[in-house]
Order: structure tokens, then C-alpha cells, then sequence
């Protein structure tokens, strides 16, 4: 029989309930299985589990609750409104637990993000699982929950009062590219659709059809699974459909949209795997085309990949796919979630948001170098000399003349490095979430994601004005 033996313990928090009208107790949840879910929501592994927990809470809605608990790496991940954003971005529709002090996480022993504990209908922990892979692993067990118990199951469902989505123009926007005429294209990510808009703000086009899905077409038929990065070459618009896993194209003439690579699934390649062979993309972040390339920041296999643009076929470039600040030639480095890409010259800068780091590739060396930043778990707020500046999640880059310019994402800030002068100092800030930025008509243009904005940014004075997305 699958037993628990220990009885799992309460989740009380001093920091509160988030999507719920309530707080709620393992005690008063008896007769259900529940199953925790230990993430923090920066994590692009935590990311790739919601899906399957999606489809477990479908599968099994009758005898199964999850609880989420958010257990925050970052500083900016302990506040209740930037979580509830994210269940909003995500489309949770479970309630979850603010952990910011890590009592639960301590409570439960939990080593690692993500992890799900399962409790069965006594209120007693059956196990517990970290990483993705949740469904297969979880699915057989919840069979035999459902066998054993079935005498003493509580067969209702729990109906919880879930955030509803906005109704706002923008919708959670991420990245951010503009044409040689001065028209802007950004990735709408939470309507999941592509706008062109020229510098007023008017909305000239539409790259898909704005339903969830992984559907080729013309515009209107289209279908992405949160888009963010965007890359042009010619009449060819290179999208990042990020959680389809899949290197999409939009031809600008045509106005048809073509997958290149990915099959909606995870995959994955470590240390010797499948060099020299082509591979699909893991949660694809960003893109930057340069000579006859396509560069890719691999988010979820914290990878750089490459795509030649005449044979279209996608190869490992840089990144061990382990998880680290480490640096050398490009197959020994390793990565932490990269997720914005920019370039000066032969040198590839990379947004290394987990490790909080900026990150350089140099194309005719093939060496990879830490520029700012010390580690996983070092981050914060500090401006100064290169080596001591600390960012917190920096997603976005791009470059002006020999700076570069940063979306420090968690700490709501603009910053520039110098990179003549090794220096970072920060521009602008109270921004929510800055996700990307590029600079048109001698202004900076930046998403603040969490607020669905769009902002044009003076370089001398750090103001900011909104514009305003009509059409």
C-alpha cells in the first residue's frame, strides 16, 4: 500500500495567500491528495513544470488540490504583488502560499527548485520529487492514491477563486526590435501575438491570431505560446516562441508565419550530446542575427545555440547545458538561464539572469567571460567599477556605441555599462519588471512587462514618457 507515514506539516505563513479569497490547512484539506509545488517564479525549470501540473489538476480534478509554494531566490520574487503577477503571466490557476521567509521550504526539507511533495488524503507526505519530468513521475502515483483511498476520498472539487486576467492593451511585453524605417515590433507575450506599431504608438499590424497554440499560417491564423525574442533580417521577422520551444518565422512580404525549429517539446543536451548535429530550442528567450547567422539564448537548457540562415538548421554553439557561472572555450563555459542578447563588434554580450551576470562570448576567439557578476545566488543593487557592481535578474541588453544598456529586471532599472571605463551606473528606475530595450530615435524605447507599458527613455536625463498603444 502507498502510505505516508510522517504527517506533512501545516502551511502557515506570516506573508499571506495569493490567488484564493482564503487561507487554507492540510488538517481541513483531508480526503483530498494534495500535491505542493515548491517554485520561485525566475526559475525557467519551474516554469517548464506548470504545464504538467496543469494537466494533472485536469486529469485528476476530482480527488486532487495543488498548492503552490513560492519559495523566492531573488529579493523582488518575496513580494506578493510581483508573485501575483507571475500566476497571472503563467495562468495558475491554483492558489499559492507566500514562503518568503523559507519556513515551509526548511519544514518540508526541500534541497532545490523546483519540487513537488505529494500528501495523501490522511495528511500524511507519500514523497517527494525535484525537477521537471512531473507528470510522468506523478500520474502513476496518483493512480494508486486514487485505488487506495477510494473509500475515504472527497470526490468535490475545491473551487478556488483565481486571478482573472487584464483587459489592458499590452499584455505582459517582453522583447523589443525596430525596422530600418523606425517602426517598432514587439512581442505582445501575454496576448501572444507580434504588434508593429510605428513611434506613436499606432498599431500598423498583427502577427497572430492572439489564441494560445503552435499553429503556422497567415497572420491572422497564426498561433504562439508566449513569444518573446525578435531578431530581423530583410524581409524575414525571426521569432522566439518561447513556450512552444520553437524558432518561428514571420515573412514580412508573404505575411505568413513558418516554424523552423521545435517540436513544442523539451529537449535537452549536456556536456558531448548531439554535437554537430542539429537540435531544438529549450524556452528560446532572445535572437540576434549577425553575418549569416542566427544566435539563440537557449533559456531552459542554458545554452547560446546557432542557426545558419541558409540551411536553417540549429547547432550547439556555447554552454555545457549545466547550470553555472563558469568560464573558458565555448563548449566548456557554462550559463544561468540566458536570456538577452546584444553585440559590439566580434563580442556577443549575453543577460545571464540567474547568475544576475553580464556575460561576453568573443566570436573569433571562442572564449567566454564573466563581465559583471560573481554566481548564482549573488545579486543586488550596487553600481560601480565592473568587477563590483551587483544586477538582479537583468533580462534585456542593448548596445550604444561602446555601452551597453541593461533591463536590471528585478530591480526595476535602466543601468549602463561603460565599457570603456569598466563602470556600471543606472539611468532610470521605477519601472516593473524592465524586460528589454533598444534604442530609435536617439531615444532608449523599453517594455515594463510587469506593468503592460511602453516607454521612450531620454539618455541624459533618465525620463521617461509613455506611449501609448493605439489601434
Amino acid at each position: 500500500m502507498l502510505t505516508g507515514r510522517v504527517n506533512a506539516p501545516e502551511i502557515h505563513t506570516a506573508h499571506g495567500w495569493l490567488n484564493t479569497d482564503r487561507d487554507w490547512t492540510i488538517k481541513e484539506l483531508r480526503g483530498k491528495i494534495v500535491l505542493l509545488d515548491f517554485w520561485t517564479f525566475g526559475c525557467i525549470n519551474c516554469q517548464h513544470i506548470v504545464p504538467d501540473l496543469r494537466r494533472l489538476e485536469e486529469e485528476f480534478a476530482d480527488v486532487l488540490v495543488v498548492i503552490g509554494v513560492h519559495s523566492a531566490k531573488f529579493d523582488a520574487e518575496k513580494q506578493n504583488e510581483t508573485i501575483k503577477q507571475a500566476i497571472r503571466k503563467f495562468g495558475i490557476t491554483h492558489p499559492v502560499v507566500n514562503d518568503a521567509d523559507f519556513k515551509l521550504w526548511d519544514q518540508y526539507g526541500i534541497k532545490a527548485w523546483p519540487t513537488i511533495v505529494l500528501i495523501d488524503p490522511r495528511g500524511k507526505v507519500v514523497g517527494q520529487h525535484a525537477g521537471e519530468g512531473v507528470y510522468d513521475k506523478v500520474q502513476p502515483y496518483l493512480l494508486r492514491l486514487k485505488e487506495e483511498f477510494k473509500d475515504i476520498l472527497n470526490y468535490e472539487p475545491v473551487r478556488f477563486h483565481v486571478e482573472q486576467p487584464g483587459n489592458s492593451t499590452l499584455y505582459f511585453p517582453s522583447k523589443l526590435i525596430h525596422d530600418k524605417d523606425g517602426n517598432i515590433y514587439l512581442a505582445d507575450s501575454g496576448h501572444n501575438r507580434i504588434l508593429k506599431l510605428n513611434q506613436q504608438g499606432q498599431l500598423l499590424e498583427t502577427i497572430g491570431s492572439g489564441k494560445q497554440g503552435f499553429t503556422d499560417g497567415n497572420y491572422s491564423e497564426a498561433t504562439f505560446y508566449e513569444p518573446h525574442g525578435l531578431s530581423l533580417c530583410g524581409n524575414i521577422l525571426y521569432i522566439a516562441d518561447t513556450k512552444n520551444n520553437a524558432i518561428r518565422k514571420a515573412d514580412l512580404a508573404t505575411k505568413t508565419v513558418t516554424t523552423i525549429a521545435g517540436t513544442g517539446e523539451l529537449e535537452y543536451y549536456f556536456h558531448e550530446d548531439k554535437l554537430g548535429e542539429p537540435v531544438n530550442p529549450n524556452s528560446p528567450w532572445d535572437l540576434l542575427v549577425f553575418d549569416d547567422h542566427l544566435y539563440i539564448a537557449s533559456a531552459g537548457n542554458h545554452q547560446i545555440l546557432r542557426m545558419h540562415l541558409g540551411t536553417e538548421q540549429i547547432m550547439r554553439f556555447a554552454g555545457t547545458g549545466r547550470e553555472a557561472l563558469a568560464d573558458g572555450p565555448l563548449l566548456e563555459a557554462s550559463f544561468n538561464q540566458p536570456s538577452g542578447l546584444t553585440r559590439h563588434n566580434q563580442l556577443l554580450f549575453v543577460a545571464d539572469a540567474e547568475a544576475s551576470a553580464i556575460r561576453t562570448i568573443n566570436l573569433e576567439t571562442g572564449q567566454v567571460r564573466t563581465i559583471v557578476g560573481h554566481g548564482l545566488f549573488d545579486f543586488g543593487d550596487e553600481d560601480g567599477a565592473m568587477e563590483d557592481a551587483l544586477l538582479q535578474h537583468c533580462v534585456g541588453l542593448t548596445r550604444i556605441d561602446s555601452d551597453i544598456y541593461i533591463a536590471d529586471t528585478y530591480n526595476g532599472k535602466i543601468k549602463v555599462l561603460d565599457t570603456s571605463r569598466k563602470r556600471v551606473r543606472t539611468l532610470t528606475e521605477c519601472l516593473h519588471e524592465p524586460n528589454d530595450l533598444t534604442f530609435l530615435n536617439g531615444q532608449l524605447w523599453v517594455t515594463s512587462t510587469n506593468s503592460h507599458q511602453l516607454f521612450k527613455i531620454d539618455l541624459n536625463t533618465g525620463e521617461k514618457e509613455e506611449v501609448i498603444v493605439v489601434g
